[in-house]
């Protein structure tokens, strides 16, 4: 008999191994099912009635096409009834030939009406059933087309943005992501919500449906791999779990993190995070700075939107501002990061370039690629 290690109480921070050996057993389980959970980026799917009225227009066009060929030719055919062929004849053979039933009444009996069926009407019989049984083929085309694309997106994504929680934060960092260049392709969106999901598919990012808590939706969506991780659920509970979870799936990438409450970020930098965000303390400190100042609020606000009027941005030094001073930067250089340290402009330091410097900068915004 196996004894598990038991979830820890309520209110409790759970260990790193009691996390490790929920994973563990969660990544014995089947691919299938994983692959399930992974929504690639789609196109705008044509409406379900709009598919079915084209196939039965292309139906009844491979119908009527094959009746204007026998009644073209109805002296070649011979009707067991009464002799002679007519457009209702030639419609009822057509009808009972394209559907394999063939009850021999009417024949071809000369020579071209006979060639005519073996180089025309036949494969007109084999479109004719594709049609048919068009929805079986498509949803058994699709599969395979979605699992081989799964399979190269696994076997290629490498380096990527993973952005666990695809809300108004979620969605406002990937926003910023593209504006700054980030490909679509280099972003997997992780929801527990299906919908949220389809959402993310359709503005062309990948998904992957399930709890970021869980280690195996995190391999789902190939965090060991990643460059950098977003954090940004509806509770804090959730983001110091995912936190702890994601920093022991990848040591070398950069967890950007938020919250709600800050006394709630000390606990997620110890988790591993390396920059905390807190939601609720930034947007006081914006109010209060419009209240006593609507003009810097509407500044600040400006800055924290990306794409419109000033964007603040990091770049590395260029060769001819190296050796220079900040000051004599284009744009508007507030910090240095040199190395690990970052140099707030009034820093004595900071007052020359270096060229393995990188800078924070103020500057005009650029249009959004769409």
């Amino acid at each position: 008999m196996t004894h598990e290690n038991p979830p820890p109480r309520s209110g409790a921070r759970p260990s790193r191994l009691w996390l490790a050996g929920r994973g563990a057993r969660n990544v014995a389980r089947g691919g299938s099912e994983a692959d399930r959970r992974i929504t690639l980026p789609t196109r705008t799917a044509t409406p379900p009635l709009r598919q079915v009225m084209k196939r039965l227009l292309l139906a009844f066009g491979v119908l009527a096409l094959t009746t204007l060929i026998v009644w073209a030719d109805s002296a070649g055919y011979n009707d067991n009834a009464d002799g002679s062929v007519d457009l209702l004849d030639a419609a009822y053979y057509a009808t009972v030939t394209l559907s394999t039933t063939g009850y021999g009444d009417i024949t071809p009996v000369s020579d071209s009406a006979r060639l005519v069926n073996i180089l025309v009407i036949t494969p007109l019989r084999v479109v004719f059933l594709i049609i048919l049984v068009g929805t079986t083929l498509e949803v058994l085309t699709e599969r395979t087309r979605q699992q081989w694309r799964i399979g190269r997106w696994r076997s290629t994504v490498r380096e990527h943005t993973v952005v666990i929680g695809y809300g108004t934060k979620g969605r406002s960092a990937v926003h910023t992501l593209l504006g700054q260049g980030v490909p679509k392709d280099s972003i997997v969106v992780v929801d527990p919500q299906q919908k949220v999901v389809d959402q993310a598919a359709r503005d062309g990012l990948v998904g992957v449906v399930g709890d970021a808590t869980r280690t195996d939706t995190l391999l789902r969506a190939e965090l060991p791999r990643a460059a950098q991780v977003v954090i940004a659920p509806q509770r804090d509970d959730t983001a110091v779990l995912v936190t702890l979870t994601a920093r022991q799936l990848n040591k070398a990438a950069t967890v950007v993190a938020a919250v709600r409450e800050d006394e709630n970020a000390p606990l997620l930098r110890q988790s591993g995070a390396d920059v905390v965000v807190t939601s609720s303390s930034s947007a006081g400190r914006l109010l209060g700075m419009s209240m006593l100042s609507p003009r810097a609020g509407a500044v600040m606000e400006d800055l924290l939107t990306y794409g419109t009027g000033l964007d603040v941005v990091e770049r590395p030094v260029t060769r001819a501002e190296a050796g220079r001073s900040p000051r004599e930067c284009a744009d508007l250089v507030v910090a240095v990061l040199r190395g690990r340290r970052l140099l707030n402009y009034t820093d004595p330091e900071a007052g020359t370039l270096q060229l393995t410097d990188r800078v924070i900068t103020i500057r005009q915004a650029s249009p959004l690629a769409d």
